[in-house]
């Protein structure tokens, strides 16, 4: 008999193993593993048409596997795990005509709560993310941004174990963007599970714990986004100078490189000696930064699509 095992620290809220799928002729996801536990994030990332989509699909049983098992807290696929999912599509699922309080009560109703319970909970997180004074308003008067956060609070509202975003950013300013992300860290902190697709690399990099890096519908990088890093080595520069920087695209020690006008950034080869590299620009250029350090998740990103890289996986 299988059990639920959730309540136990550190155990798995969702597992995909082996699962595929197609559409038509075409592959959207092919051989597709990795797990997310409690109190984790993770960031699945990928260009467009890479498979995220309908990866989060297969999880909350829009779609089903070709092949292959989705588990949810321990046991194969059911729909009464669906419960305990909060859901949060890239297409929002909204009325615009109805009041932004009527669709939340709406929602937590279909998601078993009371109408009462659903209006105070609707109401303390619109409050709590600055749509207080709209509730009463029709979407349909909403800006994008504010309507991606009644979407963010429906997924939320019947407190769920996992959590399941697709480009939760999409239409957020920066202001908004960061209330979302501090959301996020305390049901992190509260030992939520919390999956989300994004092309917004600096969110994922700040947020994430673990990373699935999908192209064409398989994973090319897979793990701790910490360790994934640190295999990369400390090989990539960025340079504040003032002068004649032409000498970075065909120095010797240099890889590759990005210059954008007294502003470079250098990726160096392997066993390359920086202070080397410091000195020879130092004599022809005012150097005012010059900082070596870990690879950003963005060139991992494009390095890994462009280069392919199965070799990282962890």
């Amino acid at each position: 008999m299988e059990t639920d095992t959730l309540g136990a620290a550190g155990n798995v809220a969702v597992e995909l193993v082996s699962v595929s799928k197609s559409y038509d002729d075409v592959a959207a996801v092919r051989d597709l593993s990795f797990s997310i536990g409690r109190g984790q994030i993770f960031g699945l990332l990928g260009p467009n048409g890479a498979g995220k989509t309908s990866t989060l699909r297969m999880m909350v049983g829009i779609t089903i596997p070709d092949s292959g098992e989705v588990r949810l807290f321990g046991r194969r696929f059911d729909r009464q795990s669906l419960a305990r999912i909060g859901y949060l599509p890239e297409e929002r699922g909204l009325y615009r005509r109805m009041s932004a309080l009527g669709n939340l009560v709406f929602l937590g109703e279909l998601n078993g709560l009371g109408a009462r319970e659903a209006r105070r909970r609707a109401n303390a997180w619109a409050e709590r993310l600055g749509l207080g004074d709209w509730m009463e308003r029709k979407l349909e008067e909403f800006s994008k941004g504010m309507q991606q956060k009644v979407q963010f609070i429906a997924a939320l509202l019947h407190e769920p174990d996992l959590l399941i975003m697709d480009e939760p950013f999409a239409g957020l300013d920066p202001v908004n963007a960061a209330q979302l992300k501090d959301v996020l860290l305390e049901l992190k902190n509260s030992g939520r599970a919390i999956l989300f697709s994004t092309h917004r690399m600096e969110q994922v990099e700040k947020l994430s714990d673990a990373i699935c890096l999908l192209d064409h519908g398989s994973a090319v990088l897979t793990g701790n986004l910490r360790e994934i890093k640190a295999r990369y080595g400390k090989r990539f520069v960025q340079i504040e100078y003032e002068g004649d920087g032409r000498l970075l695209a065909a120095h010797p020690l240099v890889e590759s490189s990005a210059d954008y006008g007294n502003y470079a950034e250098v990726r160096l080869k392997p066993g390359a000696d920086s202070q080397e590299l410091l000195r020879e620009l130092a004599a022809r250029c005012r150097i005012t930064r010059f900082e070596v350090m870990e690879p950003s998740l963005e060139h991992i990103f494009i390095e890994a699509v462009t280069k392919g890289d199965g070799g990282a996986r962890a």
